[in-house]
C-alpha cells in the first residue's frame, strides 16, 4: 500500500512513517523544506510543499491507497500572536487536505485531532459521544476544535472516508520541539521546573502507542468515526514522581492549581505589554490550572485493538533519549538531583 502523510517530520508523523515503512508499506511524506526529513527512513518519498497550498499536494497525492493527516500549526503559549498563522495551518489547511482527498478520491484517510478539544473544566467522562462547546483557553485548543467540528466531521458525515483519532498529551523520543511537554521536561533534567500542579489529570501518552493507534486506525477503522487514542488518565503528579523514580531528580514542588490560574490572570494583562518569557505564558499556565481530560478509549480498545505501555516503560524510554540529546548521564543526572 501507498499512504501520503502530512506533518510527517514532527513527533507523531515520523513515527507513523517509521511504522508504515517497517510494515512494508510505501510512503510519501510531506514537508515545507527537504532538510527537515534527513531523520526519515531512506525509502520514504519526500516531496515539498504546504498543506496551506492545496496544489502542492495534489500531484503527490494522487492515486495513493490512504492519507494521514497529521499536521498541524501546535503550541501552547504564544497563540495569541499567532491566530492567523494557527487558523491558517489548523482549519484552512485541514480543509485544503480533505478537499483534496475528496476531489482525487482517496479511499481512506486519517485525521489526528486532540483531546484538547474538549474544554478545560471537570468532566466525570470523556468519550467520543461528548459534544463539547469550542475551547477558549488557547489558540491551538479552539482551532483544532473548528477543524475537527467544523471541517473533518461535517465531511466525514457528508461521507467522506474519514476516520478521526484523538490522542492525549503525546511525549517520546524524537520530539525535535522546543516548546510544550518537552521542554517541561528538558527544565525538568536540568532542575529548571520550579512547580507543578496538582490535580491537572490527562493521559499522557508514549508517541510509539499514539503512532500505532493512527495505523490501526487505518487498517480498522470505520470511517465517519472517531476514536479516543488516548491512555489512562494520570495526574502529572503522578507522572513526575515517577520520572523521579527513573532519574533520580526529585519531583519539582507540587502546588494548587489555583497558583498557576492566578498567574495566568496576570500574564494575560501583562503580555499585552511585552512579550513573556517562554513557559510563561497566560495560555500555558492556564492549561494547567487544574484541567482535567477523564478519557474513555473503550472504543478504540474493543473496534481497533489499541494499547498502551505503562507510564514507567514509556517515560524511562523517553527519558534515555532525552538525555543522549542533552548530553547527560547518570552522574549529572546524580549532581542536578543533589544540587537541588
Amino acid at each position: 500500500m501507498e499512504y501520503f502523510v502530512t506533518g510527517a517530520t514532527g513527533l507523531i508523523g515520523t513515527h507513523v512513517v517509521g511504522q508504515l515503512v517497517d510494515d512494508g508499506h510505501d510512503v510519501i511524506a510531506l514537508t515545507r523544506s527537504r532538510s527537515n526529513a534527513s531523520h526519515l527512513p531512506e525509502k520514504v518519498r519526500v516531496v515539498e510543499g504546504d498543506i496551506t497550498d492545496k496544489e502542492s499536494m495534489r500531484e503527490p497525492m494522487t492515486g495513493v491507497d490512504g492519507v494521514f493527516h497529521i499536521a498541524a500549526w501546535f503550541y501552547m503559549g504564544p497563540g495569541p500572536r499567532e491566530k492567523q498563522t494557527a487558523e491558517r495551518i489548523n482549519v484552512a489547511g485541514t480543509r485544503n487536505m480533505l478537499e483534496l482527498m475528496k476531489e482525487l478520491e482517496i479511499p481512506k484517510g486519517v485525521y489526528t485531532s486532540t483531546l484538547g478539544v474538549y474544554p478545560l473544566r471537570d468532566w466525570d467522562r470523556i468519550d467520543e459521544t461528548v459534544e463539547p462547546e469550542c475551547p477558549d483557553d488557547a489558540v491551538y485548543l479552539w482551532t483544532k476544535w473548528e477543524a475537527h467540528y467544523e471541517v473533518a466531521k461535517p465531511m466525514a458525515d457528508d461521507g467522506l472516508p474519514l476516520v478521526i483519532v484523538q490522542p492525549g498529551i503525546v511525549y517520546g523520543p524524537g520530539d525535535k520541539s522546543h516548546g510544550s511537554i518537552r521542554a517541561a521536561f528538558q527544565d525538568y533534567l536540568k532542575g529548571d521546573l520550579p512547580m507543578i500542579p496538582r490535580g491537572h489529570y490527562a493521559p499522557w501518552d508514549h508517541v510509539g502507542d499514539i503512532a500505532d493507534g493512527h495505523l490501526r486506525a487505518m487498517d480498522h477503522g470505520e470511517s465517519g468515526e472517531t476514536y479516543i487514542i488516548a491512555g489512562e488518565p494520570r495526574d502529572a503528579v503522578d507522572v513526575y514522581e515517577c520520572a523521579e523514580e527513573i532519574t533520580g531528580v526529585p519531583t519539582p514542588r507540587v502546588v494548587s492549581p489555583k497558583v498557576f490560574g492566578a498567574l495566568g490572570k496576570v500574564m494575560s494583562v501583562v503580555e499585552k505589554v511585552v512579550t513573556p518569557p517562554e513557559g510563561f505564558e497566560a495560555e500555558g499556565l492556564r492549561f494547567f490550572a487544574g484541567g482535567r481530560w477523564p478519557a474513555d478509549n473503550s472504543k478504540a480498545t474493543e473496534e481497533l485493538g489499541i494499547a498502551h505501555r505503562p507510564l514507567e516503560e514509556g517515560l524511562r524510554d523517553y527519558f534515555e533519549w532525552e538525555m543522549e540529546q542533552q548530553g547527560m548521564d547518570s552522574e549529572t543526572v546524580s549532581q542536578t538531583a543533589t544540587s537541588d
